[in-house]
């Protein structure tokens, strides 16, 4: 009896393992604002029956996308805002075609105070529909505030209220034709910076040509002017101090064109990225010896710039490039070795090559433990990310073990109640069940939500998975009545949190439709099954397997209700 219907995807899936941010830190709001709980501002993810958070910790974790260089900035206000989804993911790159950076956030009441203290920028605001009828009454006098885009389902209930503020500019079911909106009144904005003509040459083009040219002339020693050029950065992003620090020591010989790479990149601006970064290697290549340790920096941007944009076989061959010299021009415990093989690693793991992966990020850690204090943070990543790599490989006993290992630092460095302790546990309940030990899974399933009740929003989607895994343990320890409790409040909320037809709606349906199965209450297994299709049906293709094994459940029900009719 096929129960669950969902296989293993990309974006959401059961089995896969969650990795932690040990650099997140929780910022007490000081406004408070009444809002619903969360829902999502627009599009789809793929739905599994016991979900989890699939990401991976490279060797630096990214900051929040900022601005850079622009008078405008672009504010996205989403509870459910998860960048490592596809359809967030795919949003993304479309708006960095048309604006350089964007601030994103899940909490209505940390972007309003954010909001506040903007002064000098005018701001452009897209905003889930759940949230929107709440914020933006509270936030349209704001000064700051220029337009508003209003991103989610059910149009014509949006335009009620949206239609008696000015400044929400539409109501927008994809992403395109905020873009397209965007784009317009970004070059309005830009117009708006000086009075001076450009005889129909592109303002943002022309001021990206005047940074170029500044930065060009910047003297190979003149390190007054990269100080300047580095003081300008911090107040402008989000670039960590050891970041800073590389910047304000310089590069001999082609600054100004690897700082014309830095910019390009946070942009999203891959392909300009990365000729600046080839341009700054070919300048090397003449400049230094054949092993210069600023080579193996080269190849390592140039690495991250095919990273990003998913062509993972060049991204190892100039990762490998890099590890190469650096092995050759640093001594052989250096960290920047451990950042390499690291890098390495997250690659390889990408492309689903997980013994390759295990090798480079246990020789990572190899090279941390003798650098790094006993219980820095980035053991702690690193022992994550070996659990997810022997997760993957079936070798659960090892997964645990590295888990647990992770959780031991984690426990150390940061407060009892932070949302990774949560993410921690939950993976050790993952690998528990997985081992058929669902005693020990339901315990950590519920340490991890215990932590969530403390450290999250009510009905906050990670809820929703809490309640979904426990609720697939206590059906696998036959206790049906509590499973079917723990499912339907996963349901619940799921139903306040995601559009209608969420196919994480879908998986909740047939869970519950496989716990009355199991207790013989037939015609109610079938009308969950059913909304299940329904569901289905909408969100999916409709050659897709999962229809196949949900109706594969339909048919199984009617046969043992003895109504071999509608088996047809």
């Amino acid at each position: 009896h096929y129960h669950h219907g969902w296989k293993k995807s990309t974006l959401t899936a059961s089995g896969s393992s969650s990795s932690v941010s040990l650099l997140a830190t929780t910022n007490k709001p000081k406004n408070s604002l009444s809002v619903p709980s969360s829902t999502s501002g627009g599009g789809t993810t793929a739905g599994s029956s016991e979900i989890t958070k699939n990401r991976k910790i490279n060797a630096a974790l990214p900051g929040p996308m900022r601005r850079i260089l622009e008078n405008f900035l672009v504010i996205w206000l989403d509870a459910n805002f998860d960048e490592y989804k596809d359809n967030y993911k795919k949003a993304i790159q479309h708006l960095r075609h048309n604006v350089g950076t964007i601030t994103t956030f899940t909490d209505a009441d940390q972007c309003v105070d954010f909001l506040s203290d903007i002064k000098d920028e005018k701001v452009f605001m897209i905003v889930s529909g759940a949230l929107g009828p709440y914020i933006i009454p509270e936030i349209q006098a704001f000064s700051q505030l220029d337009c508003v885009y209003v991103f989610g389902e059910h149009q014509s209930i949006h335009e009620q209220w949206a239609r008696k503020i000015p400044k929400v500019k539409g109501i927008y079911t994809q992403i395109e034709p905020i873009c397209k909106a965007l784009k317009f009144n970004r070059e309005h904005c830009d117009r708006s910076m000086i009075s001076i003509s450009f005889n129909g040459v592109d303002a943002l083009f022309m001021y990206t040509q005047l940074l170029k040219e500044t930065l060009l002339e910047i003297e190979d020693d003149d390190t007054k002017s990269i100080k300047e050029l580095v003081d300008y950065c911090r107040l402008q992003s989000d670039a960590s101090e050891i970041t800073l620090k590389n910047l304000e020591q310089g590069y001999r010989h082609h600054t100004a064109i690897w700082c014309m790479g830095i910019v390009y990149n946070n942009m999203g601006k891959y392909s300009k990225a990365l000729s600046s970064y080839e341009r700054s290697l070919e300048i090397r290549k003449i400049a230094f010896p054949a092993n210069h340790p600023d080579l193996a920096a080269s190849y390592l941007n140039i690495g991250s710039v095919y990273c990003s944009m998913g062509d993972y076989s060049k991204a190892l061959t100039s990762y490998e490039r890099s590890l190469e010299i650096r092995k050759i021009a640093l001594p052989p415990n250096h960290p920047d070795l451990a950042a390499s093989y690291l890098n390495i690693g997250s690659v390889y793991y990408s492309m689903g090559e997980y013994s390759e992966a295990l090798s480079s990020y246990e020789r990572s850690l190899e090279i941390q433990k003798t650098t790094l204090p006993q219980n820095h943070p980035d053991l702690a990543a690193s022992h994550n990310n070996i659990g997810n790599v022997y997760d993957n490989m079936g070798e659960h006993s090892k997964a645990l073990s590295s888990y647990e290992r992770s959780l031991e630092i984690q426990k150390i460095v940061l407060p009892p109640n932070h949302p990774s302790l949560a993410t921690s546990y939950n993976n050790i309940g993952l690998v528990y069940r997985k081992m058929d030990e669902y005693s020990k899974a339901l315990s950590s399933y519920e340490r991890s939500l215990e932590i969530r009740e403390k450290a999250l929003p009510p009905n906050h989607p990670d809820f929703a998975q809490s309640y979904n895994n426990i609720g697939l343990v206590y059906r696998k320890m036959g206790e049906y009545s509590k499973a079917l409790s723990s499912y339907k409040r996963s349901l619940e909320i799921r139903e306040k949190a995601l559009p209608p037809n969420h196919p994480d709606l879908a998986a909740s349906y047939l869970n519950i439709g496989s716990v009355y199965c199991s207790i013989g209450e037939y015609s109610k297994a079938l009308t969950s099954y059913e909304r299940s299709v329904e569901i289905q049906k909408i969100a999916l293709p409709s050659n897709h397997p999962n229809l196949a094994a949900s109706y594969r459940n339909i048919g199984l029900v009617y046969r043992k209700m003895n109504e071999n009719s509608k088996l047809i």
